[in-house]
């Protein structure tokens, strides 16, 4: 473990102007809504941010304290370099400027599970500011305008977190957990750039997204791993801001645009029954909140290895442009790139990156396979990712793989099986999942029919049993031929060459 002196948990905070759809295309004296989100972004780290002490969700309650994260007489912080690269790689991400030296602050207030009194965080000089994160919405009727937003980002710091109350009703208690206190946080304080709640839900997903990539923060929402608290108000555009109040610790993307467009229409309906809406968050106050934390040095970061002094070594250092070279693919860049080089439509793409390693599975079925990605995309995202949400498992937990899937999207590429056999195939493939296809395809004699004779017996014998619909193709509904296809692949249980089976019934009812 490499400690600088640094570990909290990340906390990112948003302010949108929003409100649900129709008030966003409401005339201009209309009231519309204005945002504020407060993302605490738990950072990705084995340490916390400023003791050695282990970070691991549902260990048993204070299993996992130093005796700096209970604040004994006598220990002093020191600080993890992994939380401070992590902010690093998260603000270049963002494209933030990021500050060669910052400062830490003790923000004072009482709280039964903050032991010190106080927590360590950035606010005065942060590690990173003036970034500018882009988003994109799905819109339309079908859900395929694709629509591109930015929200400003003014800052992030780093801090560390609190420990966990726990409420026992029934013995009119409370018990402290103090393994949360002290893992590191970023937060993220952006501008009020969104106009409704659905933005605000779009731009912390995306964010959830980048974060994932960069490995910064593993963006679990449910496991507290990122936290929104929402500041909301209402104004006439044009006007200044309204009175906010805030909504916290939102748990879940979904809530989060139920949530503000909730209260954007509570405060609309307020005014315009003549009432007044009340500040329901406890105001900032720069003067007694803050003091320097005397035990931190300021934080410094170099450019590259040229600019470190003398005597420094650049494997204790953090060193941005080396950070910046290692920066991933980012979501927004990967959509574009696979709609660009497979020619998918661009909410395919979302549901690729969308879903964690979907991407990499469906790039390796391409690699394994002549068909065309058009092709391939409706059986990653309809029936492979279909079975996976009925099952409720992960890309990884998948029984198909890759080259399996290929294998079977390769014989019906060829010729070999129709297109009804290649997904009943894909059903035994999911429920055995060490037989090849080609093994089921042979052991349950599912492939082609292409015997001219024996398909010319069973088209007449559908011919035949079906005069109505033959006099209804030879009076010019050619529909009615599908019909016929359907009823000869129910004789052979979907095997039958479709094109040859086409060719005989024309001829047979011409």
């Amino acid at each position: 473990m490499c400690h600088l002196q640094l570990t909290c948990p990340l906390e990112v905070s948003f302010i949108s102007t929003s409100y649900f759809d129709p008030l966003c295309l409401s005339a201009p004296h209309h009231l519309v809504g204005v945002v504020g989100l407060e993302i605490h972004a738990q950072v990705n780290s084995n340490t916390k941010l400023f003791s050695s002490s282990p970070v691991c969700f549902s260990a048993p309650p204070n299993s996992l304290v130093s005796f700096f994260d209970a604040s004994l007489p006598g220990t002093l912080p020191v600080l993890n370099r992994r939380c401070v690269e992590a902010a690093v790689m998260t603000g270049l991400a963002l494209n933030c400027t990021i500050n060669r030296k910052s400062l830490f602050d003790r923000k004072h207030y009482f709280y039964a599970d903050l032991p010190a009194g106080y927590q360590i965080t950035q606010q005065r000089q942060p590690i990173a500011v003036d970034g500018m994160m882009t988003y994109s919405r799905l819109e339309g009727k079908k859900g395929s305008q694709v629509i591109r937003r930015n929200v400003r980002i003014k800052q992030i710091q780093l801090e560390q977190d609190s420990g966990k109350s726990l409420h026992d009703d029934v013995h009119s208690q409370t018990l402290i957990d103090l393994n949360r206190a002290g893992v590191g946080l970023m937060e993220l304080v952006m501008e009020p750039d969104m106009s409704c709640g659905e933005e605000a839900a779009a731009a912390v997903r995306e964010l959830q997204l980048i974060l994932q990539a960069l490995g910064t923060c593993q963006g679990n929402m449910s496991e507290g791993q990122l936290r929104v608290d929402a500041n909301v108000s209402v104004h006439r555009p044009g006007e200044p801001l309204g009175i906010r109040t805030e909504v916290k610790n939102i748990n879940s993307v979904r809530y989060l645009a139920r949530a503000i467009d909730y209260e954007i229409q509570r405060q609309i309906d307020v005014l315009q029954r003549g009432g007044t809406v009340q500040n329901e968050t406890r105001a900032y106050d720069s003067k007694s909140g803050f003091m320097p934390e005397p035990n931190l040095p300021p934080l410094i970061v170099y450019e590259d290895n040229a600019s470190l002094p003398t005597g420094i070594d650049a494997c204790q250092a953090v060193v941005v442009q080396k950070i910046r070279e290692g920066l991933p693919e980012l979501p927004s860049v990967k959509r574009d790139r696979l709609v660009q080089t497979y020619g998918i439509l661009p909410e395919h793409s979302f549901t690729l990156v969308n879903e964690d390693g979907l991407v990499e599975f469906f790039e390796a079925v391409l690699k394994a396979t002549k068909k065309e990605p058009r092709k391939v995309i409706g059986w990653v995202t309809n029936e492979l990712l279909g079975h996976l949400k009925q099952k409720d498992m992960s890309v990884a937990e998948s029984p198909i793989s890759p080259l399996a899937l290929a294998e079977l999207l390769e014989l019906q590429e060829t010729g070999h099986i129709s297109s009804s056999v290649a997904k009943q195939v894909f059903q035994e493939m999911w429920r055995s999942s060490d037989k090849s296809p080609l093994h089921i395809i042979q052991e349950q004699d599912l492939g082609l029919v292409s015997d001219a004779t024996q398909l010319h017996k069973i088209c007449q014998k559908v011919v035949d049993l079906h005069p109505d619909e033959v006099n209804a193709i030879r009076s010019g509904n050619k529909k009615v031929l599908n019909k016929l296809m359907g009823l000869v692949q129910k004789e052979t249980k979907g095997r039958a060459d479709p094109l040859l089976v086409r060719a005989i019934l024309q001829e047979k009812t011409s």
